[in-house]
């Protein structure tokens, strides 16, 4: 059966149930006596397996069949859960990422997990191994080797047969040299051996991935011979470069295992597939009657379907060209003043923007999917750095533009590990300040107009302005003389800058001076901004404002000369007209008193070297834009007007275009340049 049509579904499957192992594994450290949690994860290794066999991924399917084991043991209470069992635990999920991952970016999904299945071996057994040192939990079941290859009923009856008939019946583990160039031929070669002295029963990989050397430099073969042991490696080691032979016998107690194993390795192939991968009704059945009242709101959720997410950027694409023509009629109907045209383009109008709204809905994301990772995150950190940390999330149904998703999880990691190191005391120091031993981080997303907010707020140490300042004024990033005279706000956004950190001492998590600087030019590149708020001994607020949506977005569109260019609107404050002689000069600097604060006038034509003719102007048209507390005039010739625009990339040959996002095209077909404000206040 064809399986590769399945694997896409197979995949994302797997990410939901280890997300949901991550998520209830969480909730089970914090109560380790609730069965129905235990019963959830459970379900989910449960299923896991399934469609691992089934799909012939051996080594995801034999590492969560022992986990499964462990879980079982819990639920019927034969072990205690522990943080020590969990950490284990978390480990092998750690590894089924990993293999779920290598098979999403194409890879085989193979992976050394011997170790991880001798501790949970060793688990099983009621024995409690060192999450680090773990030789000797290996060898303590060694001898309990598992077998390389998982067999269906026909296979193991063959196998049974030849063993009764008085044939030998081996699993013979081959590796050849690591720079093997021709593998497929070495193989062909082992194959004509073996087939010489016996009959092949069962190959893995499979033939089909042997012949187009789809292994790294390991395969495994069972056979069937009268030959000995030594006699069968003695033949297969005078192939060249092969390394290493491994002859294993198997025995009838091997058949009868596999065969009475309650929870088989392997799914039956003429199973119906689709309905293991496809379906979750078949698990559902299995779940306690109080897990189906807990998750009672998720199961009445609205049907979905998946759709491959670059269809949906070709209905954007699409959509955008429509967007452009929409324009370029509205122009027409302008010129022409035909009320029938009119009234079509308006109806047009209205039609293409609900459609815009449901499309861009369509590529909406909760930021949920980056929020999932945390928790687990924040475990592991509190547990290095010996603290006390309770994470709360708030508003992780909120939904954000599925390019800003992607971009934004690297940020929120470093503002986390910056909170939880820098910002949360240690227990002791909490104690002496008359705080809870147990620090509180709470991430916190909402909406608000056409933005979206995330927060990240600690109770921890606050930022010290004092320490700041002086190393500010060390590096020179700010003089002796201005240093008093910031607010703290400015003085809060100095550890933005570059290089900068006020740790004492650096450790694996944070301290270099990296990591907040790139976190602000992330944002930022992103249309977005962030701000710092503290109060010492009290907490810090970092809060990162974000566009809903990069690809239509709302600019003014100016002239220069004959060149038009859009500034986004979510970069304007206001727009005036003034006078020549409002122009005043400070540091060899064009400026403006714009209502009570020095405003830096920046002329367009200049900064674009836009060819012009020599003019007398006694006024100018000027856009007032910000970039966090940072504001500026950019001066041009005149407005044209608001217009909701297509963003488009310059492409491959123009890339680090200074100040230039992107471009759009206007209704009458011009091309005009998208300003990117941020580049232009330093």
């Amino acid at each position: 059966m064809e399986l590769n049509q399945y694997l896409e579904v197979f995949i994302e499957e797997s990410k939901e149930h280890l997300q949901s192992c991550n998520e209830q594994l969480l909730e089970l450290e914090k109560n380790p006596e609730d069965l129905t949690i235990i019963n959830e994860i459970f379900r989910s290794a449960h299923t896991l397996k399934g469609m691992s066999a089934t799909m012939g991924y051996e080594d995801l399917a034999s590492l969560t069949h022992q986990m499964e084991n462990v879980l079982d043991a819990i639920r019927n209470s034969r072990l205690k859960t522990s943080p020590e069992l969990l950490d284990v635990i978390f480990i092998a999920v750690d590894h089924l990422e990993e293999m779920v991952q290598s098979i999403a970016t194409g890879g085989d999904g193979k992976m050394d997990v011997a170790e991880a299945v001798a501790k949970l071996k060793l688990i099983e057994m009621g024995e409690h191994p060192h999450v680090h040192a773990n030789a000797e939990a290996a060898a303590a079941i060694a001898v309990e080797a598992p077998l390389l290859s998982n067999y269906d009923e026909f296979e193991l009856t063959v196998l049974k047969q030849s063993k009764e008939q008085g044939f030998g019946v081996y699993e013979v583990s081959i590796g050849l040299r690591e720079d093997c160039l021709l593998k497929a031929a070495r193989v062909y070669m082992v194959f004509e051996v073996l087939e010489q002295i016996g009959e092949v029963i069962k190959a893995n990989p499979s033939v089909e991935q042997l012949e187009e050397e789809q292994f790294d430099s390991e395969f495994s073969v069972t056979i069937v011979s009268k030959e000995n042991q030594d006699d069968i490696k003695g033949k297969i080691m005078k192939v060249s470069e092969v390394v290493k032979t491994n002859v294993r016998s198997l025995e009838m107690d091997d058949f009868k295992a596999l065969t009475s194993d309650p929870e088989p390795h392997v799914i039956q192939q003429n199973e119906n597939i689709a309905e293991m991968v496809m379906s979750e009704s078949s698990v559902e059945t299995e779940v306690l009657p109080a897990v189906e009242k807990k998750n009672n709101s998720k199961n009445n959720s609205s049907k979905t379907i998946r759709v491959n997410i670059e269809r949906l950027d070709i209905l954007m694409n699409l959509f955008e060209e429509l967007v452009i023509d929409r324009g370029r009629l509205e122009q027409i109907s302008k010129e022409l003043e035909n009320t029938e045209l009119t009234e079509t383009v308006e109806r047009m109008s209205r039609i293409s923007g609900d459609l815009q709204n449901i499309i861009l809905n369509m590529r909406m994301v909760q930021v949920e999917t980056v929020f999932n990772r945390f928790p687990r995150m924040i475990r592991q950190l509190a547990r290095d750095l010996n603290k006390k940390i309770n994470l709360e999330i708030v508003g992780a149904e909120t939904e954000l533009d599925r390019t800003v998703i992607d971009e934004i999880g690297d940020p929120l990691v470093h503002l986390l590990r910056n909170s939880v190191d820098h910002g949360v005391e240690s227990p002791e120091d909490r104690r002496a300040k008359g705080k809870s031993e147990e620090g509180t981080v709470v991430l916190r997303a909402f909406h608000s107009g056409n933005h979206v907010f995330i927060e990240i707020e600690d109770d921890g140490a606050g930022i010290s302005r004092e320490k700041v300042l002086k190393k500010a004024v060390s590096k020179g990033i700010v003089s002796e003389q201005a240093a008093p005279a910031m607010t703290d706000k400015q003085v809060y956004e100095l550890i933005l800058s570059s290089g900068f950190s006020t740790a004492e001492k650096i450790s694996d998590i944070s301290g270099r001076g990296v990591g907040l600087d790139v976190v602000k030019n992330t944002i930022e590149s992103l249309g977005g901004s962030i701000s710092i708020d503290s109060k010492e001994n009290a907490g810090t607020i970092f809060s990162i404002q974000l566009p809903l949506t990069l690809s239509i977005i709302s600019v003014m569109l100016v002239e220069i000369q004959k060149e038009k260019f859009a500034i986004p609107l979510s970069s304007i404050i206001e727009t005036a007209i003034i006078k020549e002689t409002d122009i005043l000069k400070a540091h060899n600097q064009k400026v403006i008193d714009f209502r009570g604060k020095v405003v830096p006038l920046l002329f367009l034509k200049e900064i674009f070297e836009v060819p012009t003719e020599p003019q007398d102007d006694q006024f100018h048209s000027v856009i007032i834009v910000r970039k966090g507390d940072k504001m500026a005039g950019m001066v041009v010739d005149s407005f044209i007007g608001q217009q909701e625009v297509v963003l488009k990339s310059l492409g491959n040959y123009l890339t680090n275009v200074f100040a230039i996002s992107g471009a759009t095209i206007l209704g009458d077909g011009q091309v005009a340049l998208i300003v990117d404000c941020n580049a232009l206040i330093k």
